[in-house]
Parts: structure tokens; C-alpha cells; sequence
């Protein structure tokens, strides 16, 4: 059931009970997590987190929890899928469900009584009327017997037949009625995407009660240029959100310029700003940022040695010396840097890079350290999915989780660190996919396999590192390729997942074209491939195109994929 007000009929609910906090690891979550945990401190609400990233690890920690708990919070997960059907849980049991993901299951939005969701009702959700799904079981089979004995034998037979014929109307008409809910159901559920992001929706709810702070402003902004980097939603939304948040901005952060209100040393500032597309580009050298953005790499074909001189062009016509580029931002010449995005764009334009300059927000800590949204985006997701192993599995969870706060800057330059060994990765395990041509065109989509040995493979067994590595080598190849029927096709990657157990890991992501919705089949389709071939997968991801399978089931996996889209 949808909720429509957010502080009544959840907050002011769980506000004097304990509360178990199910948290999926994605940076939208964590941002989410954290303003949650901001207004349970004000309140002195006692909780429990704990992260999960599928659901196995759901399922698992309801189990552990279900007798101490009554009260359970799902954020990022839990709303494309009947929940009650999988957890099973007692009739006391309630679940606040805070999630992105889309479109939301129909159980979960008619449940009046145990699912409340809380979700922007402005999104476009389009879910199919009640009637047209759900029927209250009759017994429609109405024993007619005749009731006098004196009655006709002819007037008995008429009253048979007739009866007959009523039941075969009826009949007929609940077959039709199912074949119409069949097809309402598969319109309804055959695309995956993603709505308001649930950092923006749990700001949402602080400002409504006031206790709306700079940090959880901040964390809102973060959680919608996660799902701008990850290219789950379209630029119009992007930019339509951006407006919403940018309203509270300027309330937060506008100040007098007179002496007596300027900034003390440990101040946070949050401003809106249109800033250069290029990944890191402030913590790094602007040469390794342009080497590594997808887009710039795309867009001058860098893997290619044509590219290469593309970029010592681009640099040229800019008029910076390769000296002052390949420095660190931060001791570049400030002559240089001052109309630095201006020199970008200009010569950007001029090579084709039309969309090189974003909306986006920037923080400053004191005066020292400045940091834009996206940097905290690739810092947060990088400590998530660090592989270098350090104690148990929650580690990676917490630190991500502890980098969004502004006390902990150490272990965001940690994930800075990290974020580049990733782009780096990523970039060269592009170039080398697309000049060995490991894309292949198999009919109605794209694929490409990671070889278990190639290098980083370990990284993008990982499912946040192997979606950016996919989005990348599409742009990248959708750039490089000349066949024109090839640029409108989606791809299906796949990376060794674990080699003891003999799995990969596959996503499938939409095709890259300027109009894209970023609405994605493949989750319907591999659960088809799947039953179909009796295939040994695992559907554990709350992101239904992300899928574990058997490695020797693979090929007739993708043939049963290839027929079914054809």
C-alpha cells in the first residue's frame, strides 16, 4: 500500500518501537541509511542495520530477526517482489519499504495491511487497476437442483440447459479474464527501471518535519548523482530532481557576504554549479581524468592510436602545456586554472564533446577541502566493492557507510584512491575488449565474456563494478563500430564469478542512444532463458538483470536468450 503521508504513517509508527534497518549496498541506500539515522538520533530510536546485498542475505537476516522484531525498514530492496510470499512473515510483522527499483510488485501495492511503501507518488508507476488483477474466488457453481417434485420433465431439461449455458458464459468469460491479466501483468512487469531515488524521498521526509540538516541535504544530492553515474535514470530526470534539490540549497546555504558571516574553518557549504564531466578530475591529473571518463575516452576513441593523437590535439588546441596537465589538479597553475572550463568546452565542442559540462553540486569543508557529488559517488561505491579482504564481509558496508560523514575524510581519500585503480581498470579492460573484438553481435543483442586470467577479472566479478564496466565498453563500442544496426542493440556481459564453483556473473544493460528510458528487459527475459533450459541460476540480485549461472549451462543459456528475443 502506498503511504501518502510520510511522517504520520511511518515515522510517527515506528518512532517508539525498535526497528530493524535492512540495508542494500548501493550508494542511494547508503545515503538514505544515513539520513534515517540522523532523524532516529534526534529521536533516540532504537534500531538495528543490517546490510544485505541480495536476497539470500534478505531472507536470512529476517529469519535471524523475526522474533525480536516487529518493525522492519527495507531500503533499495524489497519492492519488486512479492515480499510477503518470500519472507512468510507472522500477521504483526510491518514492513516500510523505501526503494527505487520498478516497477513495484502488485501484492505489495494492494496489501492494505502489512506493506507500506514509501514511494514518490509523482513518479510514473502506472500500476494496473485492481479489478483487472484480482477477483474474489465465488463458488460460481450454484447447485440448481430442481427443487418440485411435480414439476415437467420438459421444464426440468429447460432448466438444465439453460444452467448449462450459464456455466459455460461463465466459464468463458473467467478464461478471457485471465488471458487479460496475464497480458497486464507482462505489460506491466516486463520492464525494469528505476524512480525517485530513496535518498531524495527520505530528505523528503525530514523537511516535512523540520529537522531537514546541510548533511542529509547533502546525502540526498549524493544518492541522485549515484543513480546519474550508474545511468539508471534519464538525463530529464536527472535534471528535474537536480531543480528540486537545488530550491533547498539556496535555503541551507546562502550567506551575506560581509565580513561578520563568513566562513569558519570547519563550515560545510553546499553549491550548485555546472561542472566538467570528467571523472575525479579535482583529486587526479586532468590527463589521467580524460584518459578514464567514459566519455571523453569514448568519444575520442582513446584505445585506438588515431585516439591517442585526437587527445594530444585536444589538449593542443586548448593551449595547456602537457607539463601542467599531467600534475596533479591541485598544483596546476591557478593562471591556468581559473578559466580552465571555459578552455574545456570550447575546444570540446570543436571534437564533438557537445555534453562535456553537468549540473551537479559541489561541498567545501572549511576552506581546504572541496569535493563534487560524483566524487563521492565513485569513493563510496569503490570502498563497497573493495576486494582486498579485511575482516568480515560487513567491513566494506561500514566503511562506505563512514565515508559519507564529513568527520571521516581520511577514509573517503581511501575510496578516492580506490575509485581510480577502478576507472583505470575499467578503461583498459575496454580498450582491450574492443581491440581484440570480444563484443560480438549474437542476432538481437550484443555479448562479451571476461576470460577467467584476464586482469582485474576479480574486480568485476563484483555486480556495481561490472554494470559501469558494461555501460562503458557499450558507449566505447557504440562509438567504434560502423555497423549502424549494431549501435542500437543492447549488451550482455559476463565475468568469472567464482571459479571453485564454476559461475559467472552476466547483466544485461539497454541499448545506448540519446532517447533511451533506460527501461531493461533482460530481467524478464533470463528468468524465461532460465525455466526454458532448466539453466542452474541464481536470481539473488535486487537488480533483476544481474544474474549468477552455472558456467557449462552458458551457451545453451544464451541460445534460449537469442530465440526468445529474436
Amino acid at each position: 500500500m502506498f503511504i501518502s503521508d510520510c511522517r504520520r504513517e511511518f515515522y510517527d509508527v515506528i518512532v517508539s518501537q525498535r526497528v530493524l534497518l535492512l540495508v542494500a549496498s548501493d550508494v542511494d541506500a547508503l545515503c538514505a541509511c544515513k539520513i534515517l539515522q540522523a532523524l532516529f538520533q534526534c529521536d533516540h530510536v532504537q534500531y538495528t542495520l543490517v546490510p544485505v546485498s541480495g536476497w539470500q542475505e534478505l531472507e536470512t537476516a529476517f529469519l535471524e530477526h523475526k522474533d525480536q522484531f516487529k518493525y522492519f525498514v527495507l531500503i533499495n530492496c524489497g519492492a519488486n517482489v512479492d515480499l510477503l510470499e518470500i519472507l512468510q512473515p507472522e500477521e504483526d510483522t510491518f514492513f516500510f519499504v523505501c526503494d527505487s527499483h520498478r516497477p513495484i510488485n502488485v501484492v505489495n501495492v494492494y496489501n492494505d495491511t502489512q506493506i507500506k511503501l514509501l514511494v514518490k507518488q509523482d513518479d510514473d508507476l502506472d500500476v494496473p487497476a485492481y479489478d483487472d488483477i484480482f477477483r474474489d474466488e465465488e463458488d460460481e457453481e450454484e447447485d440448481s437442483e430442481c427443487d418440485s417434485d411435480g414439476s415437467e420433465p420438459s421444464e426440468k431439461r429447460r432448466r438444465f440447459e439453460e444452467d448449462v449455458i450459464e456455466r459455460t458464459m461463465k466459464r468463458r468469460q473467467r478464461r478471457e479474464w485471465e488471458a487479460r491479466r496475464r497480458e497486464i501483468i507482462f505489460d506491466y512487469e516486463q520492464y525494469e527501471y528505476h524512480g525517485t531515488s530513496s535518498a531524495m524521498v527520505m530528505f523528503d521526509l525530514a523537511w516535512i518535519m523540520s529537522k531537514d540538516l546541510n548533511d542529509m541535504l547533502w546525502w540526498a544530492i549524493v544518492g541522485l548523482t549515484d543513480q546519474w553515474v550508474q545511468d539508471k535514470i534519464t538525463q530529464m530526470k536527472y535534471v528535474t530532481d537536480i531543480g528540486i534539490l537545488q530550491r533547498h540549497v539556496s535555503r541551507h546555504n546562502h550567506r551575506n557576504e560581509d565580513e561578520e558571516n563568513s566562513l569558519s574553518i570547519d563550515c560545510m557549504r553546499i553549491a550548485f554549479e555546472y561542472d566538467l564531466r570528467l571523472a575525479l578530475y579535482q583529486h587526479w591529473s586532468l590527463y589521467e581524468s580524460l584518459c578514464n571518463t567514459s566519455y571523453t575516452s569514448a568519444s575520442l576513441k582513446l584505445w585506438s592510436v588515431q585516439g591517442q593523437k585526437r587527445l594530444q590535439e585536444f589538449l593542443a588546441d586548448m593551449g595547456l602545456p602537457l607539463k601542467q596537465v599531467k600534475q596533479k589538479f591541485n598544483s596546476m597553475d591557478m593562471s591556468l586554472k581559473e578559466n580552465l572550463r571555459e578552455m574545456i568546452e570550447e575546444s570540446a565542442n570543436k571534437f564533438g564533446m557537445k555534453d562535456l559540462r553537468v549540473q551537479t553540486f559541489s561541498i567545501h569543508f572549511g576552506f581546504k577541502n572541496k569535493f563534487s557529488a560524483s566524487d563521492i559517488v565513485y569513493a563510496t561505491a569503490s570502498l563497497m566493492e573493495n576486494i582486498e579482504k579485511e575482516g568480515p564481509e560487513t567491513t566494506n558496508f561500514i566503511k562506505a557507510l563512514d565515508s559519507l560523514s564529513r568527520g571521516n575524510l581520511d577514509k573517503l581519500h581511501q575510496g578516492l584512491d580506490l575509485a581510480k585503480k577502478q576507472l583505470c581498470a575499467i578503461q583498459q579492460t575496454v580498450a582491450s575488449c574492443i581491440c581484440t573484438n570480444l563484443v560480438i553481435s549474437q542476432g538481437p543483442f550484443l555479448y562479451c565474456s571476461l576470460m577467467e586470467g584476464t586482469p582485474d577479472v576479480k574486480l568485476f566479478s563484483k555486480p556495481v563494478s561490472l554494470c559501469l564496466l558494461s555501460k562503458y565498453l557499450l558507449k566505447s563500442f557504440v562509438c567504434s563500430t560502423k555497423n549502424k544496426r549494431c549501435k542500437l542493440l543492447p549488451l550482455i556481459m559476463a565475468a568469472p564469478m567464482d571459479v571453485e564453483q564454476g559461475t559467472v556473473i552476466m547483466v544485461g544493460i539497454p541499448p545506448e542512444t540519446e532517447s533511451s528510458d533506460k527501461k531493461n528487459f533482460f530481467g524478464r527475459a533470463f528468468e524465461k532463458a532460465a525455466d526454458s533450459t532448466n539453466s542452474r541460476t541464481l536470481h539473488n540480485h535486487f537488480d533483476m538483470s544481474i544474474i549468477e549461472l552455472k558456467t557449462e549451462d552458458r551457451s545453451k543459456f544464451l541460445d534460449a536468450l537469442i530465440s526468445l528475443l529474436s
